[in-house]
């Protein structure tokens, strides 16, 4: 056994991710001398029994408690329990989440509405940058119950009908009141050309956040916009083409003059008149001609007639809700269009049926990643199918069938596929022992945690330099070999 990089042996860890430990020993590994495998205890374990998730949120250290919080695998109401927790540091991991490096969980509505009346300004600005809250729960907060909450509501105006907007301004609360009124003055500046021409002339023209979000999101003067067009730089050109106050004449030229990157910005804006959309669905530039085919006013005649081209596994761009693409585009020609609908866990089973036999390839990945009730052979068809972003995410969903991937793909020349079989907990323990010593490591340590492998090799593996942690992670391993590897000392200990 030899010591992982942060000094415990790696069997420790292991034994720490182990499936069948039982629950004493998750216990006892929670304590003192077992410090360095917490963070995979806390925030890498995918199952936590309750007694070890009590014992977590009561832990005296807040190492431990915040490696819960960021734990990509539990529900968020398991994480949602620290809400409370008196260390900063616990609570700010829990508003910054489990990374982006992993699925986003989303916390529940109570546990948000905890957050927004307790946390301080920077936790806040952890929470909403991290995923965790729904479009439509941010959306809802205008109309909360609790004034503080409308507060943060009132940050939602663009999206806001006219009437909500006047029912925040005329709030019972005066900090509602008074936050929409500042609210509604902020967007009148950035709507003001000439103070937002003034702000612009006071900054260096060299490219920062507060002058792009100028350039991008605020109405810009005639005379910034022909200033623009004169520098021609593509960014510039780019960023008029997504202004919302960019003059229609000037929207018509950038069509025409700007890079490929600014014209398909302009084949996507609202306001596009009917000739430009003409124009822009025979640009030279496919991705130019595929912006346009997904417009909300073409029909599906139009859209045919457009020479667009869609990659096998491009994603669809959904904004920032999913549940707001309407379902009727389910059953649009157009793959783009139907992988936007495949996007929603919530789909009814009708339509989840339809997309996972639907003959475009990125319907059917969008949907097996993201749909709970997605078919098991569609994950299994998807994982051999695809070999882009997620792809491992797929073997981790609770529905992916492993009945007889051994005998499937145990010798498969792919190993990527050769891995499937080490998923099987009834694949060939001869099979699996060859697989232990495969060429590939992702199917060594694949083999080294199947509970069907030989007992004589798991614990051979479990003084492996390199297999240990896995071998320590199977849970066919014998609980008296656990409890013996929790009470051997290291071996880089004195």
């Amino acid at each position: 056994m030899t010591s992982t990089t942060i000094g415990t042996p790696a069997a420790l860890e292991g034994l720490a991710l182990n499936p069948a430990a039982p629950v004493d020993l998750l216990l006892r590994l929670l304590g003192p001398p077992y410090e360095a495998v917490w963070s995979a205890l806390c925030r890498w374990r995918r199952e936590l029994p309750p007694e070890v998730v009590d014992a977590i949120v009561a832990h005296p250290a807040p190492r431990a408690r915040g490696a819960l919080a960021r734990n990509p695998h539990v529900p968020g109401e398991v994480r949602g329990r620290l809400v409370d927790d008196e260390h900063w540091l616990v609570r700010g991991l829990l508003a910054s989440g489990p990374g982006y490096e992993v699925w986003p969980r989303y916390l529940p509505d109570h546990v948000i509405d905890r957050m927004l009346t307790t946390y301080n300004g920077e936790e806040l600005q952890e929470l909403f940058a991290s995923r965790q809250v729904p479009y439509s729960t941010s959306l809802a907060h205008a109309t909360h119950p609790v004034a503080e909450i409308r507060v943060h509501g009132t940050e939602m105006w663009s999206a806001l009908t006219e009437e909500r907007r006047a029912a925040l301004l005329a709030d019972p609360d005066p900090d509602v009141r008074a936050a929409a009124a500042r609210t509604r003055a902020r967007r009148a500046e950035e709507d003001d050309a000439a103070e937002m021409e003034r702000r612009l002339r006071a900054m260096p023209k060299t490219r920062s956040h507060a002058r792009n979000h100028i350039l991008v999101n605020c109405r810009l003067s005639r005379a910034v916009v022909d200033e623009l067009l004169k520098e021609r730089e593509d960014d510039d050109l780019w960023c008029l083409a997504h202004n919302y106050s960019t003059p229609p004449d000037v929207v018509a030229h950038v069509a025409r003059v700007g890079d490929p990157e600014a014209r398909r910005e302009v084949a996507r804006r609202k306001d596009l008149p009917h000739e430009l959309v003409d124009l822009l669905a025979r640009d030279p530039d496919p991705g130019v001609r595929t912006a346009v085919s997904v417009r909300p006013e073409l029909t599906e005649a139009e859209r045919a007639a457009i020479d667009y081209v869609v990659e096998p596994h491009e994603v669809a761009q959904v904004g920032q809700d999913p549940y707001r693409a309407p379902l009727a585009l389910a059953r649009s020609a157009h793959p783009l269009l139907r992988r936007r609908v495949a996007y929603n866990p919530k789909l009814p089973t009708e339509l989840v049926a339809l997309l996972a036999a639907d003959e475009d390839p990125g319907v059917r990945i969008i949907l097996a990643q993201h749909h709970p009730e997605a078919p098991a052979e569609l994950l299994l068809r998807c994982y051999l199918e695809y070999g882009g972003k997620n792809r491992d995410r797929l073997l981790g969903l609770p529905r992916f069938p492993v009945a007889g991937l051994g005998a499937r793909f145990g010798t498969a020349e792919d190993p990527a596929v050769r891995l499937l079989a080490t998923l099987d907990p009834k694949t060939d323990p001869t099979l699996l022992d060859a697989l232990t010593r495969d060429p590939d490591a992702r199917v060594r340590a694949g083999a080294a945690r199947n509970p069907a492998l030989p007992p004589k090799r798991l614990l051979q593996l479990l003084e492996d330099e390199e297999l240990s942690k896995e071998a320590a992670a199977n849970p066919g391993l014998p609980r008296e070999t656990m409890y013996g590897l929790l009470d051997r000392p290291p071996l880089d200990c004195p």
